[in-house]
């Protein structure tokens, strides 16, 4: 096994690790552990990305479920635009945009390109929202009210971004229902890890229908991150994750940074 295959792996299992710390995140370096240590392309890497992160988001919403951390008629409710539009994303918009988008001179964008650009956007996006971490909770007794027309909105936005770059999208998805469905912040951010494991895992069944899936490969990846979950929840016993959140975000953001400069120069 090569070096750079080796730390891909030890990757996946940081994935893991960051995810049962804090609980989300850690998802977001899928994409770059798959395209730059195990040289998958970025069109492949974000359909795996979309298993890997929709297995990991499942396993993390059982222990919610037990725990009755989920309101299920939100994850339905946010779920359904999300899943048409990740399912319609990876099927028909990636397979249609063009293999070269534009060239000026010598400069050639690509589809590659502009996927990977795009992905890093969402991660300075996602790396603000976890250093800001203005996370407050409000009263688990206020009653739950449902803004349907904002609510699909925002499923089918997040739906046709997870589709494209294969991420969760929980810095997203976690304000949408503290805002349009007035869930308190925990059950919010249980709700958002099975909202995540649907749309992931059925935008990922878009993908089987129309790409080669390396089972071998995609399967031990996924093991591995599953594996860092556990390892991960268990460090919360020493660790309060939360508090690693900020460092984390800053972690992203240079990573996002790096992309864009990889990508254009």
């Amino acid at each position: 096994m090569e070096i750079v295959e080796f730390l891909g792996y030890f990757g996946a299992l940081f994935i893991g690790i960051v995810l049962g710390l804090i609980g989300g995140g850690g998802s977001i370096l899928t994409i770059p552990v798959l395209v730059y240590l195990m040289h998958i392309n970025p069109i492949s890497a974000t359909a795996y990305s979309l298993f890997i992160v929709g297995v990991s988001a499942l396993i993390g919403s059982l222990k919610n479920i037990r725990n009755r951390m989920i309101s299920l008629r939100t994850a339905i409710i946010f779920a359904t635009p999300a899943f048409i539009a990740v399912y319609s994303t990876r099927k028909y918009m990636v397979p249609a945009i063009p293999d070269i988008i534009f060239e000026v001179k010598d400069f050639i964008v690509t589809k590659e390109i502009a996927i990977m650009v795009f992905f890093a956007v969402i991660m300075l996006l996602a790396s603000v929202s976890m250093i800001k971490n203005r996370k407050k909770d409000v009263s688990q007794k206020e009653n739950i009210k449902y803004n349907y027309v904002l609510i699909i909105i925002e499923g089918l936005i997040v739906g046709i971004i997870t589709g494209i770059v294969g991420a969760g999208g929980g810095f997203l998805i976690i304000p949408a229902l503290v805002l349009f469905a007035k869930l308190p912040m925990k059950k919010a951010v249980a709700t958002s890890l099975l909202i995540i494991a649907i749309k992931s895992l059925v935008g990922f069944i878009g993908d089987m229908q129309i790409m080669h899936i390396e089972w071998n490969f995609l399967l031990i990846f996924a093991a591995i991150s599953i594996i860092g979950i556990f390892i991960g929840t268990y460090l919360t016993n020493f660790i309060e994750g939360k508090k690693l959140e900020k460092g984390f975000g800053w972690f992203v953001l240079g990573m996002g940074l790096f992309i864009i400069l990889k990508e254009l120069y």
